[in-house]
């Protein structure tokens, strides 16, 4: 028994010097206490002042191609009517800065055709027009803050479904005018 004891013994002693040969190490363990982690800096979120986009530019004062949408101007021109430009005026108050387009076939009589306005209007001008325009029996009415002014429907030449005939709409600085109170849905034109 004891050639196989010194057997073994050898058999383990050149296995351990031929793994030693071999250049295989085995890594220990760190035998330091571990060091503390540096801290990472906290990120820190800044904002970049919101660059507002400029507004579209709108020309200063309106034309009759910009005072309605513009799809109403395109199906007003592909029906073949065209339109005239007049001073705005409320009875005898003229509009400075307005326009009144009048939009029709221009190249056959017709009474048939469409009106739309827009102007500027001071708080004096307005009441001035306003008072003018009740005189002369047009009909008052308000819708919050909005001031409406309607031709009597018994001498209106055309009525929209609600029966409102030639109608101004006052608002805060502005007023419109269209041939009914319907049409004054196509006036785009704020400024």
């Amino acid at each position: 028994m004891k050639t196989r004891t010194s057997l073994t013994a050898v058999a383990l002693l050149a296995a351990l010097t031929l793994t030693a040969c071999s250049g295989t190490q085995t890594e220990t363990a760190p035998t330091s206490s571990p060091t503390k982690t540096p801290e990472m800096p906290k990120a820190t979120v800044t904002t970049a002042p919101v660059e507002s986009t400029p507004p579209p530019t709108v020309a200063e004062t309106p034309t009759c191609g910009t005072l309605i949408s513009s799809a109403t101007v395109d199906a007003l021109t592909a029906q073949g009517w065209t339109y005239k430009e007049r001073e705005f005026r409320i009875g005898d108050v003229v509009v400075e800065g307005g326009l009144e387009c009048l939009w029709a076939d221009y190249t056959t009589a017709s009474d048939h055709g469409q009106m739309y306005g827009w102007g500027p209007l001071s708080a004096d001008a307005a009441r001035t027009a306003q008072s003018n325009l009740q005189r002369d029996a047009w009909l008052r009415s308000t819708e919050g803050d909005l001031v409406y002014f309607t031709e009597d429907p018994a001498t209106a030449i055309a009525t929209d479904d609600a029966g409102y005939g030639m109608t101004y709409e006052f608002g805060d600085g502005w007023v419109k005018f269209a041939d009914t109170k319907q049409g004054l849905l196509l006036i785009e034109w704020e400024n």
